[in-house]
């Protein structure tokens, strides 16, 4: 019972249903979390000599909106169109790979093949692997945890592609009722470990809660607010990226 009450608290964040409405948020981030020291080599390579830039997305159901228009909608599109703002002149493609309801470990061993099976003029220069969620619900251990998150990280990285973590998303109910500091610490040691960026979302979330801009503590949220979240995750990633990229618009003109 008290895991399918974390998994309908999860799923009210990003779901929604029509019936519902919102007023307009703001979503503004603070710079300290859409910055950060690790580069994104191959990103900058790709956009420079190619101008292209393919990413692929890891990610589990929280990556996903319900709805006709929700593949538009949901944050992997929505980077998409944020990046290609950025960089008018780069031919931006984000794809998705989901795997619902899977561990960090059941996810790492399919990783390489979620690169493989890209055309060949199409492999990502970027890899974002959603995750962390699955694990904590599941109450995995932390070191069992670490260790996939190390495996995945290594196996994106031999086939070729700049690595960026995502953490869990941010519901006041979901913290109430998870554990979820042993993971949010594991995934930034890792990151910290490899050399590779982290984008938390997590404390991302709770700014926007904190600051009032979404209810997340509310019992029903309106599919509206599901897509300004999904909105202003996709900028907001498109910031991080570019920040670690540490290329300029101006110099793929």
């Amino acid at each position: 019972m008290r895991k399918a009450s974390i998994i309908m608290a999860i799923a009210v964040v990003f779901a929604g249903h029509p019936a519902f409405a919102e007023e307009d948020a703001g979503c503004t981030v603070p710079a300290y979390l859409l910055t950060t020291e690790s580069r994104l080599t191959k990103v900058a390579d790709s956009i420079k000599t190619r101008k292209q830039l393919d990413i692929l997305v890891v990610g589990s159901g929280s990556s996903l909106l319900a709805g006709p228009d929700g593949a538009a909608a949901s944050y992997p599109a929505r980077l998409e169109a944020s990046l290609r703002g950025k960089f008018p002149n780069v031919n931006v493609r984000v794809t998705a790979d989901v795997y619902a309801k899977k561990t960090s470990e059941e996810v790492a061993s399919v990783l390489a093949e979620s690169v493989d099976k890209r055309p060949s003029d199409a492999k990502p220069a970027l890899t974002i692997w959603q995750t962390g969620t699955v694990d904590a619900i599941r109450g995995i251990d932390p070191d069992d945890f670490r260790s996939a998150l190390d495996a995945g990280v290594t196996t994106l990285q031999k086939a070729g592609t700049d690595v960026l973590i995502m953490n869990l998303q941010y519901s006041p109910r979901i913290e109430s009722m998870l554990a979820v500091s042993p993971y949010l610490d594991t995934m930034r040691v890792v990151t910290q470990t490899h050399g590779i960026p982290l984008f938390d979302r997590f404390s991302i979330m709770r700014h926007w809660s904190d600051v009032g801009d979404f209810d997340l503590l509310g019992a029903v949220h309106g599919y509206a607010m599901a897509k300004r979240v999904h909105d202003c995750i996709g900028r907001a990633l498109s910031t991080f990226i570019a920040d670690a990229s540490r290329i300029k618009s101006a110099e793929v003109r």
